[in-house]
């Protein structure tokens, strides 16, 4: 047993205490309270002298316990779990047992902070409207902040008494930056005309004025500026025609001044990257759903700006090849909060388990409605809370389902803030591969799905209609490490290994990022343009010998290989191949190389070479006589011997055959004179 202290706290006997079920898993010495923010702090306290890592099971007085732990210099040790509201609330409380010791061990599992980046902003501030309101704004804002108004196509506009900051005429057509480093594209700008009278009015306009500042204000009620506008740091916009809405803007933007530090959600891995090879375009899963435009093309990979990444994470997930990583938390360090949580609710006793995925802002409130006014979550349901459930990728899955969960479930906003379709595909996709090996239920009720609602009611109701999974029946144990991609196929593997009905095979609609590759051997030239332009190396070569060889597991069917090949022989075939995943790359074609006819070193292959040989040779002016027949041999050579033969035997592979004289007049009059034909 660890000699981390385990704190369970009733809440003032609210919550339901198996303790012989709880202390058999929870993942260190157990010890329960009844009020232990209370008359029982000294508990904490002492376990504080001890030295020894902690973990509360209260999220609500986190703070409480975070400042006495500060003042001792224990901050870091300190953990905290949720039991009441996701698990001893709840109608089946008295069966939470299981549940809570897998919630207090899974909460041990602390993952390392994210990088940062830094986003400086000097106050300088652009705010874009029609009418008054926008002045007025200004107006509010001009103690707090340097302020530019810039009117829209104004009209009948109140002339200002005083002009305490710039008020100006024009058209955003194009913006770009984020907090403390916007520039904006503006045509029809204007200044005003200082003899403006019952209204402002604005001289000569010009296109093309360019603006940076570093917050915007947006007040015009028109298109947004920018993509997911909600997310792009520093650009805050509300409705001018609600003062409610407008209040919140103002109060919002005059606190954006000062230095900031913002999350860096993804670790890219530029070399990984399948966006293309050669200008010929392979990838574009994240630049198809990235919604705040922070991905764009840079040569053979993309770049991620993480300055206007907003962390929803689905790049992340849709990204076969790993480039792309979430890193709030890292891959393995979800998935070893995952393994700890299932193992811990396993052997504590708990059965069927269910992993209902979910985030801060949306799911807990739901979650916690659910406890206080409903049946709460019911006692194989295991909430997770992550920090966007759209990072979520098929790994997360496959890990859990050989882990024996049961069900898988996703909560998303009934109206999602965001397109959430390649969540439902990438839902479907681990649902296919559930079904497929046995993992699914008797009804049909699918194994891995979405909970699109706002209604906590409605939340309680999902989670109890409909069968539930196939357990696995000697749940994996397995411990996931490493990148991305390893962890993905580790899990697979792992979950193919635990499958009720394991089958070889899993086929996939189109356009998913696994599966293998037809081969038209026969056309095949081995000239390996594959080869080069693969990006995960799924297709490979061999120095010794003219050969093609192929590993499934790596492939993440791009297309790169089938667009590069000059003959085209090669077809994308989307599947799940178990045991080509679970085996060394295999041979596609083989030949024997051609020997240097000079100095008997290998090159290219037999078969290329002779059939080369053989439609040239006799055939074309080059390769006939003895001439060509020198020629030829060349052809027969490695490239060293080939230049050696060209530079010390005069030898011209470019020459061209000897032109015919051209004929002339006197050439006819000669010839008539010799046949006798000629004139009198």
């Amino acid at each position: 047993m660890s000699d981390r202290i385990v704190f369970a706290c009733s809440c003032d006997e609210t919550v339901a205490l198996d303790r012989p079920a709880i202390g058999k898993a929870c993942g260190g010495r157990l010890e329960t309270a009844d009020q232990l923010c209370g008359r029982e702090i000294a508990r904490f306290e002492d376990a504080l002298a001890q030295g020894a890592p902690i973990t509360v099971s209260c999220t609500l007085q986190a703070p409480l316990f975070t400042d006495i732990a500060a003042g001792a210099g224990a901050e870091a040790r300190v953990t905290y779990a949720n039991i009441r509201e996701n698990a001893g609330w709840s109608r089946d409380a008295d069966a939470a047992g299981p549940k809570i010791a897998a919630l207090l061990a899974a909460a041990a599992e602390t993952t390392p902070a994210p990088g940062t980046v830094a986003m400086v902003s000097q106050g300088v501030a652009l705010i874009y409207g029609r009418d008054e309101v926008a002045i007025e704004a200004g107006r509010r804002l001009a103690d707090h902040l340097d302020v530019t108004v810039l009117l829209s196509r104004p009209r009948d506009v109140p002339v200002p008494r005083r002009h305490e900051f710039p008020v100006l005429q024009g058209s955003v057509v194009s913006a770009s930056g984020h907090l403390g480093a916007f520039s904006l594209r503006i045509d029809d700008y204007a200044v005003p005309s200082p003899s403006s009278r019952q209204s402002l009015s604005f001289g000569p306009s010009r296109n093309g004025a360019t603006s940076t500042c570093d917050v915007v204000l947006d007040l015009t009620g028109g298109t947004p500026l920018f993509p997911a506008h909600d997310l792009r740091s520093g650009y805050v916009r509300a409705d001018p025609g609600d003062p409610a809405a407008v209040e919140r803007a103002i109060f919002t933007i005059s606190h954006l001044v000062g230095e900031f530090e913002k999350a860096r959600f993804i670790d890219f891995q530029a070399d990984l990257c399948a966006h293309s090879r050669s200008r010929i375009t392979g990838c574009t899963r994240c630049l198809e759903v990235c919604p705040t435009g922070a991905i764009a093309p840079a040569g053979d990979h993309v770049a991620i700006d993480p300055y206007i990444c907003a962390g929803c994470g689905t790049c992340a997930s849709v990204c076969p090849t790993g480039a792309a990583a979430y890193a709030l938390p890292a891959a393995d360090g979800l998935m070893r909060r995952l393994r700890t949580l299932m193992r811990a609710y396993h052997e504590a006793g708990g059965r069927n388990g269910v992993v209902l995925f979910h985030d801060a802002e949306h799911g807990e409130p739901l979650i916690e409605a659910l406890a206080r006014y409903g049946d709460g979550l019911p006692a194989n349901v295991l909430p997770v809370a992550v920090n966007e459930v759209t990072q979520l990728g098929p790994e997360a899955a496959a890990a859990l389902l050989a882990y024996g969960a049961v069900g898988i479930r996703l909560l998303v906003r009934n109206r999602p803030k965001h397109d959430i379709a390649d969540l439902r595909r990438i839902a479907h996709l681990a649902d296919t591969l559930a079904g497929a090996l046995g993992y699914g239920s008797a009804d049909g009720t699918p194994v891995v799905s979405l909970i699109e609602t706002d209604d906590p009611d409605m939340l309680g109701s999902a989670l109890t209609t409909g069968n539930l999974g196939t357990p696995a029946p000697v749940p994996a144990a397995f411990m996931p490490v490493g990148p991305k991609r390893n962890v993905l196929q580790f899990a697979f593997r792992e979950m193919h290994v635990a499958a009720p009905a394991p089958v070889a095979v899993v086929p996939l609609e189109a356009g998913s990022p696994f599966g293998g590759l037809d081969f038209r051997t026969e056309d095949c030239t081995l000239c390996l343009a594959c080869v080069g332009t693969c990006p995960t190396h799924a297709l490979s070569d061999s120095q010794d010998r003219p050969l093609l060889a192929f590993e499934e597991s790596l492939c993440v069917q791009c297309g790169l290989c089938a667009a590069t090949c000059p003959e085209d022989v090669i077809s994308l075939k989307p599947q799940v191949d178990f045991a080509a995943w679970s085996q060394p790359r295999r041979i596609v074609k083989e030949e024997e190389p051609f020997d240097c006819v000079s100095c008997g070193k290998p090159f290219g292959t037999r078969s290329s070479i002779e059939r080369v040989i053989e439609k040239l040779q006799g055939r074309h002016w080059m390769f006939r006589g003895s001439a060509g027949e020198a020629r030829i041999r060349t052809l027969m050579m490695c490239d060293t011997c080939r230049v050696e033969v060209v530079v010390n035997e005069a030898f011209d592979p470019h020459t061209v055959p000897e032109r015919s004289k051209p004929r002339t007049s006197e050439d006819y009059f000669r010839a008539r004179e010799t046949s006798g034909s000629g004139g009198a």
